[in-house]
């Protein structure tokens, strides 16, 4: 009997592992590909630029009186930003006025004395020569009325502005000069007022996509991601190429408008500018955690017949965060192994398992 057992024992070990139970084939997480609506898309850096920035300064010199605004706030186009003193610049007019009054006064005596010395011509009292001085008399003095109501347009003009105006509408930064202190153009910048509706987009495509893209300009979207990872609710349109290549980069500036709302936009951000085109293809479409890569480039693995992992060479469009598409190399139906994936190998026997929703 011991010579039995011994030989039974003998021959297990003589098998290796043969008296042993077959280990279970490993389980795996699975999804099964199928055609969706895909939006062939491009991203790119993209710069926010107000349309309209506007430096306001003072045209006179004088105290500065009022101040209309509060930092930051929106102002509207004409609305009244500052007021320089006034009484210097409303006296400068009124000697104006006065001026062009005796000029108008001189320069209808002289016409009184052209119309006489015309009248008394063809008589025996009147002389050519004294028409000639009354014609000359009378042009020089039109000749100061208009001078010195070129003066007092430019009285006017001063005193107007005193009243300093926002040339647009947009959101107005700090002043530079409290009210009390002098401001003139000697000033600077006295406070910036930037248009903020709609803004300005600037991006650069490299050449090649340049080129592709610069006939479909028209059929695209344009798409904004803000820094926090948001998409932007409001939809872009290019609206300008540039048409000089910068060289050192090999790229084309573009430029979109879009709308800002809510003031989502700021001058000066940086955001994510993807190009998107209008209609959508038939792709198929994968989890990025599927796609491995080697030195042979990038596949996925395929629970095919009997349960056996299969490679498949793939080419792929762009990605998004957690997913891309498979331009070749996935069907329709196939089983693409999206778990347990490093646990297995190509020729491997599985046990596939519908892959966890995320």
């Amino acid at each position: 009997m011991k010579q039995i057992i011994a030989a039974g024992l003998l021959a297990c070990l003589a098998g290796g592992f043969a008296c042993a139970q077959e280990a279970p084939p490993p389980v795996v997480g699975v999804i099964t590909a199928a055609s969706q609506p895909v939006y062939a898309q491009q991203d790119y850096t993209g710069h926010i630029q107000s349309p309209r920035i506007v430096n306001i300064q003072a045209r006179v010199t004088g105290f500065l009186e009022t101040q209309n605004f509060t930092d930051g706030q929106a102002v509207k186009a004409g609305d009244l930003l500052y007021v320089i003193e006034q009484p210097p610049y409303q006296a400068q007019v009124a000697q104006a006025q006065a001026t062009v009054a005796q000029a108008q006064a001189q320069a209808h005596v002289a016409q009184l004395t052209l119309q006489r010395a015309q009248a008394l011509l063809h008589t025996v009292a009147g002389q050519q020569s004294t028409v000639d001085l009354a014609l000359a008399a009378y042009l020089s003095d039109q000749a100061a009325v208009q001078s010195a109501q070129a003066q007092l347009q430019t009285a006017q003009i001063n005193l107007d502005y005193t009243q300093i105006r926002a040339p647009i509408a947009g959101v107005i930064g700090a002043t530079t000069v409290n009210v009390g202190n002098v401001a003139g153009p000697q000033s600077g910048v006295l406070a910036t007022i930037v248009a903020e509706d709609p803004m300005y987009v600037d991006f650069s495509l490299p050449m090649a996509d340049a080129l592709k893209f610069r006939a479909q300009a028209a059929q695209m979207d344009l798409l904004l991601q803000l820094p926090d990872g948001s998409t932007y609710a409001q939809t872009g349109k290019v609206d300008f190429i540039n048409n000089q290549v910068t060289q050192n980069t090999d790229s084309l500036n573009w430029r979109a408008t879009i709308a800002n709302l809510d003031d989502a936009l700021t001058d000066g951000e940086f955001v994510t500018v993807i190009l998107r085109a209008k209609q959508a293809q038939s792709q198929i479409v994968i989890p990025l955690a599927a796609v491995i890569a080697d030195q042979l480039g990038d596949y996925v693995l395929e629970v095919g017949p009997g349960n056996i992992v299969t490679r498949h060479s793939v080419t792929l469009g762009p990605q998004s965060n957690t997913t891309v598409p498979v331009l070749s190399g996935v069907s329709p139906g196939d089983k693409i192994i999206t778990e347990g994936i490093q646990m297995v190998h190509p020729g491997m026997k599985v046990s596939p398992q519908p892959a966890a929703q995320n």
